[in-house]
């Protein structure tokens, strides 16, 4: 009988190569994609916050049957807002009475204010404004009805151009009375649209847009 000869069983050179570079053209088609569904998600996250603290306002005042605000704590939006109960209807939010000496919040006592929840910075670039009916706070009553109708924009600014572009805008919008919901993109652009006909995209990141 005759030794047959052996083989080693492995890839050569440009097997590898080949692997290692269709590797290399997936990952790279696949990275932008992956990093602007995170950009995404991370923008929906801070709407729902700001939508979370809305809805939270809006049972507050129905169950307690007191005023409840929801209001920036600086600046802009984007720097934080707060929710609390509005016992000395003293607006905007940043009222003293909702923290004591030591910056904490008070304990709700019947003649102050109470604060019921805080929402932290925004990331960098973003910016969070409301239009004029909502510069500064949003009041809900006792009957769960707003102070007023209006809308918000948050951004995702990474660009600095101050324009909603595809997957970079959501829009909020407060009703009549006082309901909270996500503007729609019925033209899958990717940017929300303002109320009403024509369909209108918003176009820009500080209210109003038209």
């Amino acid at each position: 009988m005759h030794n047959q000869p052996k083989y080693n069983a492995g890839f050569t050179l440009i097997e590898l190569m080949v692997t290692i570079s269709i590797a290399a053209i997936v990952l790279g088609l696949a990275i932008p994609s992956f990093t602007d569904t995170i950009a995404s998600n991370r923008l929906t996250t801070s709407a729902n916050e700001l939508v979370t603290s809305l809805n939270l306002a809006r049972s507050e005042a129905v169950k307690r049957g007191q005023q409840v605000v929801v209001g920036k704590t600086d600046t802009n939006w984007e720097n934080g807002w707060q929710v609390f109960v509005d016992i000395d209807r003293d607006t905007p939010a940043t009222d003293a009475d909702t923290f004591n000496d030591d910056g904490d919040a008070t304990l709700c006592e019947a003649t102050e204010d109470c604060l019921l929840r805080t929402y932290s910075t925004l990331p960098g670039s973003y910016t969070l404004r409301g239009n004029t009916n909502f510069t500064n706070f949003i009041r809900y009553e006792q009957d769960g009805t707003s102070n007023n109708m209006g809308s918000f924009v948050i951004c995702d600014n990474t660009d600095g151009n101050n324009n909603p572009e595809a997957n970079t805008s959501r829009f909020i919008i407060v009703n009549r009375v006082g309901r909270v919901r996500m503007g729609a993109d019925t033209n899958n652009n990717g940017i929300p649209e303002e109320e009403g006909l024509p369909v209108t995209d918003i176009n820009s990141c500080t209210p109003p847009f038209s």
